[in-house]
């Protein structure tokens, strides 16, 4: 009896034993599993990086872009054209005052050209102004200088820039019509305006 009761007892302390370690065995089994989960976390700083690299040199390209100080050859051709179509601004003989038909002469095109004008402070017009025949030279000069400020005194106030503005006289010199007589005379009597030649500095 005694021996029986012995077996009993070493059979429930084996069983306990196995018991025990299955559990122990069950816990380290699923204590294994979660290192797979962090792993992917580094990899998604990686894949945000890339796109920085590239918008870089893109800023520092545009910086470096230098902005054109003297008109295309498109621009320049626009700026010929509208000269062109801005008529000649005629006065009345010995005046220099601007007479209604002069000021609409002048408006026409002007704000367009004021506007490319604005983009190229290097660009620069010439004013010339002209007298008829009558009359000594050096007065001629004096008076052709005059119709050359007041033709450039309303173009700035159109916005077109003082700066931009040069003024020559050439008196009686250079006629448009030679015949003595008061419609060539008034033809002569005017304002023209010329792009000056341009350097790239």
């Amino acid at each position: 009896m005694k021996n029986s009761r012995q077996w009993m007892l070493l059979a429930l302390a084996a069983a306990i034993s196995v018991a025990s370690a299955a559990c122990a065995k069950k816990k380290v089994a699923t204590a294994a599993p979660p290192p797979p989960t962090v792993a992917p976390a580094p990899s998604s700083p990686q894949t945000s990086a890339p796109p920085r690299t590239p918008a870089q040199p893109a800023r520092q390209q545009a910086a470096s872009t230098p902005v054109p100080r003297v008109p295309n050859a498109a621009t320049k051709a626009r700026i010929e054209e509208l000269l062109a179509r801005i008529e000649d601004a005629y006065f009345d003989y010995d005046k220099h005052d601007l007479r209604p038909d002069a000021i609409t002469a002048l408006q026409a095109d002007s704000s367009e050209l004021r506007d490319i004008l604005k983009d190229y402070p290097t660009y620069k017009l010439t004013i010339e102004g002209y007298c008829d025949e009558r009359g000594s030279e050096e007065y001629n000069l004096a008076l052709g200088d005059e119709r050359a400020r007041a033709a450039r005194n309303y173009l700035t106030q159109v916005g077109i820039p003082e700066s931009q503005l040069s003024l020559i006289s050439y008196g009686k010199e250079r006629p448009v019509c030679q015949d003595h007589n008061e419609a060539c005379w008034q033809r002569n009597r005017r304002i023209h305006i010329v792009a000056m030649a341009q350097t790239t500095r």
